[in-house]
């Protein structure tokens, strides 16, 4: 798909969500082995790459769904899709550069792994646009190395992680139409830090942890009942204890009629099982009349692939 005279292309790079998130225990470095299954979702940022003489710029666009407040007061070198262009330079030694433009629709710090896809989204795209040749493989390497979700993002589509989240394998989803495919997200609009949740995270405040093996036959055959028993998120209880509000938002998801209600990630964007779309819009219909303040809220689909690149002008953005 390399095309060497292209100056430009637009990667549109999936959010995630987790069906499944078990933590096993804590490393001597602080940081967590986990288990999770997680699959992407129809709710994309945008990012245009245009080749550039030497330099790595990047520019946010506003949108009117996601505050990038957050994002500009985070110095430059620390957003991970800078970081990803960044390694991807030093790692193959291309001379050139690229400009970033960066559309956000993903809310960030919400568990919707969007600092990830948009990281994920550079290794792919400028992969291509600079000809690198650097294989997937490579690339899901180089991902591990920025952040834990980031090398399930490139490696695209369904998949178990394990591990910091650098071990990755795909995973069978049915393509029954009946199956788990629709979902309500809602965010309460304010970002959750990962890294705080589990310095708080005990063992003592989960759940009894259920097989990952529900889940993932849920999604091979296409068995949403199956998929609701099996949802799991070790670190539910722990934000729900901090953010009091997030729970209000699952226990109001419940009341919409929602399938299954489980955190996504470390929070702060919550999820409810629909058993279509009819279903999922009128959770999300529900949920706003229910909550006493504004919400973000979106009905989406989980996709069977990953990120996605466009080579062209960039009048053909989408």
């Amino acid at each position: 798909m390399s095309q060497n005279g292209a100056n430009s292309l637009v990667v549109r790079t999936p959010a995630k969500i987790n069906l499944y998130l078990g933590v096993l225990g804590r490393r001597d470095n602080g940081y967590h082995d986990i288990e999770s299954v997680l699959v992407p979702v129809s709710l994309f940022d945008t990012i245009v790459m245009e080749k550039a003489s030497d330099s790595i710029e990047m520019v946010l666009e506003e949108t009117s769904s996601v505050s990038t407040d957050t994002i500009r007061g985070t110095h430059f070198a620390d957003n991970l899709a800078v970081k990803a262009a960044r390694m991807l330079k030093a790692e193959t030694g291309y001379l050139g550069g690229v400009r970033i433009r960066l559309e956000k629709n993903i809310p960030i710090g919400g568990g919707l792994g969007g600092g990830s896809a948009d990281a994920a989204g550079v290794l792919i795209g400028l992969n291509e646009l600079w000809n690198t040749g650097l294989s997937r493989d490579k690339l899901i390497e180089m991902g591990g190395r920025l952040g834990c979700d980031i090398p399930a993002l490139v490696y695209g589509g369904p998949v178990l992680m394990q591990g910091l989240g650098e071990k990755v394998s795909g995973l069978s989803m049915s393509n029954g139409e009946k199956g788990l495919r629709w979902l309500v997200l809602v965010n309460p609009g304010f970002g959750v830090s990962t890294g705080d949740i589990y310095s708080r995270y005990s063992l003592s405040l989960t759940s009894v942890q259920i097989p990952i093996t529900h889940t993932i036959s849920a999604l091979k055959e296409g068995d949403v009942n199956l998929a609701v028993k099996g949802l799991f998120n070790a670190l539910q209880d722990t934000v729900f204890i901090k953010y009091p509000l997030i729970e209000i938002i699952a226990e109001n998801l419940r009341k919409a009629k929602a399938s299954g209600v489980l955190l996504s990630g470390s929070g702060a964007s919550v999820f409810g099982v629909a058993h279509d779309e009819k279903h999922a819009n009128e959770i999300s219909e529900r949920v706003r009349q229910l909550m006493d303040c504004p919400v973000w809220s979106r009905v989406v689909k989980i996709l069977p692939d990953g990120v996605m690149v466009a080579h062209g002008p960039l009048e053909a953005r989408v």
